[in-house]
């Protein structure tokens, strides 16, 4: 599995904890920044992240900021991303069992590092289910 990851200073922090549990999980990580707490704007890296999942070039993306609300707003802008913000594991497992979710957004203000390696695990770790059902309510936004 390939992912990509990307931050606004918001989420600076949370992100360097997820890259040493992805790097400890052996997962392939692009990190397409920010790379230190200077104020920036969330929507550059939520495309950089976007563009690369869009490309087949990874097959997920994680993006980071205070609320997790704007890199969602964002990412949903890109045709073929379903990005889902979540802030609880049922969440997680639901948006890639039902939604086939491709990007992950998430709150660091929100939540605490713990929690938010359990939910990335949860969203890493969940299948689509590929019932017909969830593949005809996502092709609408194919």
């Amino acid at each position: 599995m390939k992912l990509a990851i990307g931050c606004d200073h918001g989420g600076f922090e949370l992100k360097k904890e997820v890259l040493q549990h992805l790097a400890a999980r052996g997962i392939e990580v692009t990190d397409v920044g920010c790379n230190d707490g200077a104020s920036c704007d969330y929507p550059v890296y939520s495309k950089k992240v976007t563009d690369l999942v869009n490309a087949g070039t990874v097959d997920l993306g994680i993006l980071i900021c205070g609320t997790g609300i704007g890199m969602s707003m964002a990412a949903n802008k890109e045709p073929g991303i379903r990005a889902a913000l979540c802030h609880d594991v049922f969440s997680a497992k639901a948006t890639r069992e039902h939604n086939n979710a491709n990007v992950l957004c998430m709150g660091a203000r929100v939540v605490g590092a713990g929690l938010a390696l359990m939910i990335i695990d949860t969203f890493l770790d969940t299948p689509f289910s590929e019932d017909e059902r969830h593949i005809r309510r996502i092709s609408y936004f194919s």
